[in-house]
C-alpha cells in the first residue's frame, strides 16, 4: 500500500496538483469511505475517525459533501411508539 500511496503522490505532484487540493481531496475520500462503511450513520463514522461528531460535522460542511447517496434513503426509526388517540369525553347538561 506505502508504495501505491508514493506513486499517487509522485502522479499527483507531476501533474501540478496543490498541496492543499491534495489535502482536500484526500479527506474527502478518507471520510466519504468510513461514512459508506456505517451506512451514512455520523456518530459511529466519527468514532472511528477518532473525531467528535460536531467536528465532522463541520468538516462535511466544510467539504461540501452530499451525503444523499451514501444513506441510501434510510431514515432514522421513530423515537417512541405514536401516541394513541384520546376520546373528547362529552359532558351532558
Amino acid at each position: 500500500m506505502k508504495d501505491q500511496l508514493e506513486a499517487l503522490v509522485a502522479q499527483m505532484y507531476s501533474s501540478g496538483i496543490l498541496y492543499s487540493e491534495a489535502v482536500r481531496e484526500f479527506k474527502k475520500r478518507f471520510i466519504m469511505n468510513v461514512l459508506q462503511q456505517n451506512k451514512g450513520n455520523q456518530c459511529k463514522a466519527a468514532r472511528e475517525l477518532g473525531m467528535h461528531r460536531n467536528t465532522l460535522s463541520r468538516t462535511i460542511a466544510e467539504l461540501k459533501l452530499d451525503l444523499r447517496a451514501v444513506r441510501n434513503g434510510a431514515r432514522r426509526p421513530p423515537r417512541s411508539a405514536p401516541r394513541p388517540v384520546v376520546m373528547e369525553k362529552k359532558i351532558a347538561r
